[in-house]
């Protein structure tokens, strides 16, 4: 029997899909395959497609600002960018984060709980548990994944914070950067904290970015970071329009080193001589005022880590008061920024009345340390000396007595790195979406979470939160959506429960009733289990502490607590900080160091502590009479050391602050191959571990096997260790240690190698 062409065919086709290997990762093939083309069918694979008239997606993020810090929310920084926005959208005064940087973007990015992601503290304090050890979970997948695959373009500008200080190289891992966890691109710095004039940590996705920007103010990174992000909004009109998008935006503003033009701090001259307790008592006021805070709240009294403002000296007032004169310019040329940002937004045909911006006006609340101005060592007389230059390019890390963070967190308690009280919690947040939101204007009260952005999101786009992502189950939220608010501003908060923890320090919130228990060197009674209890739905600022008339209800808070803690991988209780354990640092296991010319540069995490004799040994080719240019160098302006050839002559020196060694030999270098050798010999050093410091020892340098210089140092404090600082070799990028020459001075020799001993040069120097 002859059987139909036809069937002939489609039997044909059906073989051929069967037999043709499949991905449970790829998109089936939809068309159908015969013989020919003709009796064939092309498919493309399908496209990850968003829901109709989705809208794009805008997250901003500002960093260690407090409560009050902005005149929208009733503080002395003027901020009419953040005014505007909330005039078209919602402001909440109930929303809370987890008190420190890393953390709250963790919970930020994935609707759940920071320890749950692996986030229990910021990278820099990563432990071994499973709570702390800063390994983003795979089960926790970011919202840039989930959009991507829901047809988002995704991009993230700015602060990071959430990648493993041990793998941010060259040679990676790559997939806990942005670029690994759903983000297209990325520009902008991993760590904690840059340098505003000259940052020298930039990434263009996983590519290091020199910017060796000239530090005379027309470079400012909060400034760049809105370009880039302009520009690929701008990119996303051409390509593609027809898709949504994701933006995050994480500036580095306000987080130290406290960075602003000229031209803004001068607004604020004379703004702050009233000092810190009385603004206080007038942002209070003005907050009521406002509406921002219930009428019935009661301003929390100064804790005494905090010193009375008429009790410091006049010279005393008259820095700090310049601190926050810096400070506020900083707050208000980040609204300016910001606004730029926005306006390019509303700027695209149709862009403005379908983007949903969440603005979150702050990561931990603002900072209450007290500590001088330099970081260390800088006395009141050498702070006042350079007091008119705080906030520019020549002094790289400044910032603001505590007495102001405690300020900008009004009416609340403590400050920054605290998660019991809202001093370090609660933080603002405007929600604007033309096209869903049209009580324009309106204040919501209801008690929510940095938790719920996430699902918030998923709501208002019309998804569920995904079961599995690449492969692997996912965590359910712990946030829930705050989309029924939007329209009713009596209804009832939909987020009951929320744990919260760092450091020791921790809170247990449920429906209207709060229990807190400040860490142990917090704690008046340093007593580590002495809790508190306030009624928060009637007690704003969390004023009247309950727990002696309320024994049974704090019990039954503190076994909450307890079952959260367990489920969501908090104990140990203040893991990283009461149980430090070593990190996978491949340097830290190693007293030796290789590196070649044309290296990128080398962060922190991954070259050896300098805080302790060391050696360095160049092998260099010089090829004319007076070479110079960078050998290795380490750290930013003002502080670390730059190995370098200056007119032909070999040069150290070292910086910290104001003050500086120099060891300089008056033997000119000889042409052709030869070895250079530093050495540093300290001879007293204080504090253990990471955190000695050098304070005197013997600097020695050698051309060939000639000694060519020998110096005491009497006072060095090479490094004191931070995140911050970068390695050089060949070049300096980004911020210079020396004011003796210009970036990048590249060296204008040949360096073969770069040879660093650490606690070795000794047994070296006996071995010569």
């Amino acid at each position: 029997m002859i059987k139909p062409a036809f069937l002939i065919g489609s039997l044909a086709a059906i073989v051929m899909q069967i037999a043709a290997p499949t991905s449970s990762a790829d998109p089936p093939f939809e068309g159908t395959i015969a013989r020919s083309s003709a009796e064939s069918t092309p498919a493309w694979p399908k496209q990850p497609s968003s829901p109709p008239d989705a809208p794009n997606i805008v997250i901003i993020l500002l960093d260690d600002i407090g409560f009050a810090d902005t005149s929208t929310f009733g503080g002395v920084a003027q901020t009419p960018e953040l005014d505007r926005l909330a005039a078209s959208g919602l402001r909440y005064n109930n929303f809370n984060v987890t008190a420190m940087c890393s953390p709250t973007r963790a919970a930020l990015l994935t609707g759940r709980n920071h320890h749950r992601v692996g986030f229990g503290v910021i990278t820099e304090g990563a432990n071994g548990f499973p709570g702390y050890n800063s390994y983003w979970k795979q089960s926790t997948a970011s919202v840039a994944n989930v959009l991507s695959d829901h047809g988002y373009r995704t991009a993230a500008f700015g602060k990071w914070h959430n990648t493993p200080e041990w793998e941010i190289t060259r040679a990676g891992p790559f997939d806990r950067w942005p670029t690994g966890l759903g983000f297209d691109h990325f520009y902008g710095f991993l760590g904690a904290e840059d340098n505003h004039w000259e940052p020298n940590r930039l990434y263009r996705d996983t590519t290091p970015v020199e910017g060796n920007h000239a530090a005379d103010e027309t470079y400012h990174l909060t400034t760049d970071i809105t370009e880039r992000a302009i520009e690929w909004i701008q990119e996303h009109r051409s390509f593609p329009p027809e898709k949504p998008y994701f933006l995050y935006f994480a500036t580095g503003a306000v987080h130290t080193p406290h960075h602003a033009p000229a031209d803004w701090i001068a607004r604020y001259k004379g703004k702050f001589d009233r000092g810190w307790d009385a603004l206080r008592k007038d942002i209070f006021d003005r907050q009521k005022r406002l509406g921002i805070i219930p009428a019935d709240t009661e301003l929390t009294p100064r804790p005494p880590q905090i010193p009375a403002w008429e009790t410091l000296s006049p010279d005393e007032q008259s820095l700090f008061a310049r601190q926050m004169e810096v400070y506020a310019a900083f707050v208000a040329h980040t609204d300016h920024e910001v606004g730029r940002l926005l306006q390019a937004i509303n700027d695209a045909p149709g862009m403005k009345e379908n983007t949903l911006v969440f603005f979150i006006v702050g990561d931990n609340g603002a900072v209450g340390r007290q500590l001088p101005n330099y970081g260390g060592d800088a006395s009141l007389e050498e702070d006042l000396a350079r007091m008119d230059e705080l906030g520019g390019p020549s002094v790289p890390f400044n910032q603001y007595q505590g007495g102001w963070g405690w300020m900008g967190n009004t009416p609340f308690k403590y400050w920054k790195t605290v998660a019991s009280h809202f001093g370090g919690l609660r933080a603002p947040l405007i929600v604007s979406w033309p096209k869903e939101i049209d009580q324009a204007g309106g204040l919501r009260q209801q008690f929510q979470h940095v938790t719920d952005i996430v699902p918030t999101i998923y709501d208002a786009i019309g998804i569920g939160a995904p079961d599995m992502v690449n492969g692997v189950m996912q965590q359910p939220m712990d946030g829930s959506s705050m989309v029924s608010t939007w329209a009713e501003a009596e209804a009832p908060s939909t987020h009951d429960t929320q744990y919260f923890e760092l450091s020791g320090s921790r809170a247990i919130y449920h429906k209207g009733w709060m229990a807190s228990a400040l860490s142990g060197f917090m704690s008046p009674s340093r007593d580590p289990d002495q809790w508190e209890l306030y009624h928060v739905a009637h007690d704003f600022s969390q004023a009247g502490d309950l727990a002696s008339g309320n024994p049974e209800k704090l019990a039954e808070l503190r076994a909450l607590f307890d079952r959260e803690a367990k489920a969501n991988s908090v104990y140990p209780i203040g893991g990283a900080a009461w149980a430090p354990s070593r990190k996978p640092f491949s340097a830290r296991s190693r007293d030796r160091f290789e590196f070649y010319q044309g290296m990128a540069r080398i962060p922190w995490a991954q070259i050896p502590d300098f805080n302790r004799s060391f050696s360095l040994e160049a092998e260099v080719i010089l090829s004319n009479e007076k070479p110079e240019g960078v050998l290795a160098t380490f750290g930013y302006r003002n502080k670390g050391f730059a190995w370098y050839v200056d007119d032909g002559r070999l040069v150290f020196e070292s910086r910290e602050g104001v003050n500086k060694d120099i060891v300089r030999s008056s033997v000119l270098l000889p042409m052709g191959a030869t070895r250079l050798r530093y050495e540093f010999t300290c001879e007293t050093c204080e504090g253990p571990g990471r955190s000695r410091v050098p304070i005197a020892g013997t600097a020695r340098m050698w051309i060939g096997e000639r000694q060519v210089a020998v110096q005491r140092l009497d006072k060095v404090a090479l490094i004191n260790g931070g995140e911050a600082y970068a390695f050089y070799l060949g070049f300096t990028g980004g911020s210079r240690v020396s004011d003796e020459f210009s970036a990048p001075f590249p060296f204008t020799g040949k360096l073969e190698r770069l040879t660093i001993e650490v606690d070795r040069p000794a047994k070296a120097l006996k071995n010569r």
